[in-house]
């Protein structure tokens, strides 16, 4: 097929990607800005201002502490921290020493975090001392892990803050035996340049956890120039300028979220305005005092700004544009007018479509030319296709298959499983296992998944973990999970139990719901219970969620 969304490329949006600095590493954009406007603020965290030349600073004193620590190239660095400014410092920090980050999600519970752990034997732990009890519990099970270096978001929040700090995530700084705090490491160490260099197209700056078509998590092995391509596509297809200021939100552990808030304020030079967490109070108030331009947010954000009282009063008319992506509640048309209407002329338009092993934002919206219900167009040296489910072969335009995609932005593989990067990656085209197609005009559509993946409140879960946690209930003998429709999350998780003969008749739903909710993250846990005698399966033994699913009224 060839390129039909070449038909409706944006006039003021340039048809070839050229990098702002050359092709180098996002870590090398930090230095040049530290370089050349040291005193420039970089990010805004409650009040408090971090310029360039500190963030600078602050990620050389801990490469040069890792590197101490026999951190050598390649090594895994995992991020255990909701958003705050250490975990952007910890991220380049561990780039310019040669490890790779490998982000991991604050709302894991231990048994999540010790299978993550292991499955990318990972060297050095980055944590919040909030989470830190975690941590403890799993040390003894994690081999591999040598050094936990502790964090308290106190110690980057101002005395006075223009606005509130989540509650929850406020906490007395504490001191654990055996770990080492991040705030004596930016005292104590030099913040003299490591120059390392770099292979940007081969070497491994980044390990995401994603499932790939089906399995536990894998870590997706993305490169210094898969990172740099992405960010430097969305800022230019998005028409981000330097005179913007970004406002962040999304979790920095979700790969959509490190882009617009690790990856674009480094690689644009523009101001990014950091929050933890969402609150409606918060975030206007952020707007209104930083003349916030841009923001990636996700659909119910937005409907719940709508609603909140006096949102009509504020002061917003520095929003003109409001990148969203739908979960739970779609981004439609009706929907972007009420949030034009209300801002004073923001635009506002789903996102883009993209997933892990591409670095995401592999399509955008042209602002000029918005069409509702789609993905967009592909972005700079992106090809996408279409296969028949069946014979492999392209579709044409207007009929339905996987989406498949190859692009600079395509992951290496995934760590230590040939197997499953032979499944995906097959002559440099990721098998998405999501369902699309094309609209005369070349605008991508999606339309469901191949794989069991569920997606929850805009995060990945993968049936397989979910049922080997499970499996650890004395009660269940059997089980098997599934996605189902949920107004609020997109989809929630439904488990299909089959008791143990002990047990059964005496197992309660609640009972699993509550024990389910203490071993696993809020996104993850099922929702729904339902008791069978046995699963449907093949002749093989292997379940078949599918009809599990097409009965499920949950």
């Amino acid at each position: 097929m060839e390129k039909v969304w070449m038909q409706n490329w944006p006039e003021n949006v340039p048809k070839e990607l050229t990098y702002r600095l050359g092709k180098q590493p996002l870590h090398l954009y930090l230095e040049n800005h530290a370089k050349n406007r040291p005193e420039q603020i970089a990010y805004i965290y409650y009040g408090r201002e971090i310029t360039w030349q500190e963030l600078n600073d602050s990620s050389n004193q801990f490469a040069n502490f890792l590197i101490e620590q026999g951190v050598e190239r390649g090594d895994r660095i995992g991020l255990f921290m909701q958003n705050c400014p250490q975990y952007i410092i910890a991220h380049y920090g561990a780039q310019k020493a040669g490890a790779i980050v490998c982000p991991l999600n604050p709302m894991y519970k231990e048994t999540e975090l010790e299978y993550l752990i292991n499955e990318a034997d990972m060297k050095i732990l980055v944590s919040a001392d909030e989470l830190y009890d975690r941590v403890e519990a799993i040390r003894v099970h994690t081999p591999t892990l040598e050094v936990v270096v502790l964090t308290n978001y106190g110690d980057y929040l101002p005395s006075e803050r223009p606005y509130a700090f989540p509650e929850d995530c406020l906490f007395d700084k504490q001191v654990f035996h055996d770990t080492y705090d991040l705030q004596d490491i930016l005292k104590e160490y030099p913040v003299t340049a490591l120059n390392l260099s770099f292979d940007v197209s081969e070497d491994v700056s980044l390990l995401v956890f994603t499932s790939g078509t089906t399995g536990r998590p894998k870590g997706a092995m993305l490169t210094f120039e898969n990172a740099l391509f992405k960010t430097a596509a969305a800022v230019e297809a998005n028409g981000a300028g330097t005179d913007d200021v970004w406002l962040d939100v999304m979790p920095l552990c979700h790969i959509a979220g490190m882009v617009m808030g690790v990856n674009i304020p480094v690689y644009s030079g523009t101001p990014c305005v950091l929050l933890t967490k969402f609150h409606p109070e918060t975030v206007l108030k952020a707007i209104e005092k930083y003349q916030v331009s841009l923001w990636y947010s996700v659909a119910p954000m937005n409907a719940a700004l709508l609603q909140y009282p006096g949102f009509k009063n504020r002061q917003l008319g520095s929003l003109r544009r409001n990148l969203a992506t739908s979960f739970g509640i779609p981004v439609t048309e009706e929907l972007a007018r009420q949030w034009k209407e209300a801002t004073g002329g923001c635009e506002m338009y789903e996102a883009s479509y993209g997933l892990s092993e591409t670095h995401t934002c592999d399509t955008f919206m042209p602002a000029d030319n918005v069409k509702f219900g789609s993905c967009g167009i592909p972005v700079f040296n992106t090809d996408i296709r279409i296969l028949h489910i069946e014979t492999g072969e392209e579709q044409p335009v207007g009929e339905t298959g996987e989406i498949v995609i190859k692009s600079p932005g395509v992951f290496k593989g995934y760590w230590n499983r040939p197997d499953a990067t032979r499944e995906t990656l097959r002559d440099g085209w990721v098998h998405t296992g999501d369902i699309g197609y094309f609209s005369e005009d070349g605008y991508l559509f999606f339309s469901g998944r191949v794989k069991e993946m569920i997606k929850s409140s805009g995060y990945s879960v993968f049936p397989e973990d979910v049922e080997v946690m499970l499996m650890e209930h004395p009660a269940i003998a059997q089980v098997a999970v599934v996605g189902v429709p949920d107004e609020v999350r997109g989809e929630s998780v439904k488990a299909f139990v089959v008791p143990e003969v002990s047990k059964a008749g005496e197992v309660r739903e609640e009972a699993i719901i509550k024990w389910s909710k203490e071993k696993m993250a809020a996104y993850k846990y099922p929702r729904f219970v339902e008791f069978r005698s046995q699963l449907p399966a093949t002749s093989s033994g292997k379940v078949l969620r599918r009809l599990l699913k097409e009965g499920s009224d949950a």
